[in-house]
């Protein structure tokens, strides 16, 4: 008897549960994920929304994470890398005097509001403004997160204090504590007004504030 080669007819249903592409896909989903918590903070970010965007079925999404709240935590995750590669592009500038890269930094920000029509913001400030109604762990990370920023920019400040760009009495600590507290404000404000004018004035105030 000879052997049937026919391919079989494709059967009716649900894809595979395994999707294809899987490291592309996963990425995908984070970066959605990204915008959407900019946009809309975690409570109003609903699942669909950010399949949507990507257009991966909702039984494709438990593939790569088992829940929103792991979802959550992955893209926390990534913003973090991301924004700590930011900072350091800047802060860490040798050839620019230590000051001017924090302007350099503010500007960067500035532009990528603008680009998105102020629509996102911070996703730390974002999550920090709902921290009530988080899962257990997020103010830890938010927490963690800000820490860290504090002292990427605190250890700018001393470089500028060693060039003479800030008194030699100048509480680096402190002042990028109070930079971040004050940034936070400004990004949401610049939202509400979808307008740079807000980082603007934090900014120009906060320089003009910084010991000579």
């Amino acid at each position: 008897m000879s052997q049937d080669t026919t391919s079989p007819k494709a059967r009716r249903g649900r894809p595979p549960a395994s999707p294809r592409n899987t490291p592309d896909t996963r990425t995908a989903l984070i970066r959605s994920g990204l915008e959407a918590l900019t946009e809309q903070g975690f409570m109003a970010s609903g699942i669909d929304g950010v399949l949507k965007r990507v257009g991966v079925p909702k039984g494709s999404f438990y593939y790569y994470f088992a829940s929103k709240e792991a979802f959550g935590r992955a893209v926390m995750q990534h913003y973090g890398t991301y924004f700590a590669y930011k900072l350091d592009k800047h802060l860490l500038d040798e050839s620019r005097r230590p000051l001017h890269r924090l302007d350099a930094f503010v500007a960067d920000a500035r532009a990528g509001m603008e680009r998105h029509q102020f629509r996102r913001g911070c996703l730390v400030g974002n999550l920090g403004q709902e921290v009530g109604g988080l899962p257990d762990g997020y103010r830890q990370w938010l927490q963690t997160t800000l820490d860290d920023w504090q002292q990427r920019l605190a250890r700018c400040l001393k470089e500028a204090q060693t060039a003479g760009e800030l008194s030699e009495t100048a509480d680096c600590d402190r002042l990028a504590e109070a930079f971040w507290i004050g940034w936070e404000g400004a990004v949401m404000r610049a939202r509400l007004e979808r307008s740079a004018r807000p980082l603007d004035t934090f900014i120009a105030v906060y320089m003009a504030g910084l010991p000579r």
